[in-house]
């Protein structure tokens, strides 16, 4: 790890609920703002994911064209990935589609809606779906699984303490799956 470790935090398809989590650190954010630089995420306004990142907490299923060129230019420039949540460790709630075709998917939800409420004036701009909402590690090396829908913030503030001292923690204990 760099001298400045650098941190980075990023939500592909789910609900926020990781990120919500992580702003649940309250003052703890401080404290991992002293020992390390957030470089990418919801609360930083940098649009390119950046080299040479040294842990980054994936939030969200892979579930769009968008979502996989992300998460591969994402783990070529991390150092350490950490699966974020039920979405990005199992599919969670975006597989749930997944036992329906992609065009039943999108009529439903960009036409049947439209008929419903006609009023509504919107014209989507959808990233092609995949075939299957998948887990973060069906399409890119996952270093760390951190479950929880979503993880606690006591739980997120303990992974990145030993991440940043140079340990894969073991989150088993620390979940209701574990041993």
């Amino acid at each position: 790890m760099s001298a400045r470790p650098r941190i980075a935090t990023v939500w592909l398809d789910g609900c926020s609920g990781c990120h919500m989590s992580f702003l649940d650190l309250d003052e703890r954010l401080l404290g991992l703002l002293e020992r390390a630089d957030l470089v990418y995420g919801p609360l930083v306004d940098v649009k390119e994911f950046p080299e040479g990142v040294d842990v980054t907490l994936v939030e969200g299923a892979v579930s769009n064209r968008d979502d996989l060129e992300r998460i591969q230019r994402i783990r070529a420039r991390t150092r350490v990935l950490v699966a974020f949540g039920d979405c990005a460790v199992t599919g969670n709630v975006p597989s749930m589609r997944n036992r329906f075709p992609v065009g039943v998917v999108l009529e439903r939800a960009y036409v049947e809606h439209v008929a419903r409420n006609p009023g509504t004036d919107f014209e989507p701009e959808v990233p092609p779906l995949l075939e299957r909402a998948r887990p973060v590690h069906e399409i890119v090396r996952v270093d760390v699984h951190l479950p929880g829908c979503p993880p606690s913030a006591d739980t997120i503030a303990w992974a990145l303490d030993e991440l940043l001292a140079g340990r894969t923690p073991d989150v088993s204990p620390r979940t209701r799956f574990g041993a």
